[in-house]
C-alpha cells in the first residue's frame, strides 16, 4: 500500500490537535493525581504478595507438622502414664 501525503499530513494534524487540546491535560492531570493518590496507599507489589502467600503456605505446612508431632507425643505419654498406674 503506497503512502498518501495528504493522509498522513491529516495524521498529524489530528495528532498535534489531540496533543493540544484540554483532553490531553485533563488525562495528564487525571495521571497525575491517581499515581500521587496511589503512592500514598501501603500496597505491594504483584511479586511481594507472591512471596508472601509462598513463606505462608510454608508456615502453615509446618504448623501442620508440629501438630501432628505434639498429638503423637501427647499420644506416647498418655499410653507411658496409663502403663506406669
Amino acid at each position: 500500500m503506497q503512502s498518501n501525503p495528504w493522509f498522513e499530513a491529516f495524521q498529524k494534524n489530528v495528532s498535534d490537535l489531540i496533543a493540544r487540546s484540554p483532553a490531553a491535560d485533563v488525562e495528564r492531570n487525571v495521571r497525575a493525581f491517581m499515581t500521587q493518590s496511589l503512592s500514598k496507599l501501603d500496597l505491594v507489589t504483584r511479586e511481594e504478595f507472591d512471596i508472601q502467600a509462598d513463606m505462608l503456605q510454608v508456615a502453615l505446612t509446618k504448623i501442620d507438622q508440629l501438630d501432628k508431632q505434639i498429638q503423637a507425643l501427647e499420644l506416647r505419654v498418655t499410653s507411658l502414664e496409663n502403663a506406669r498406674d
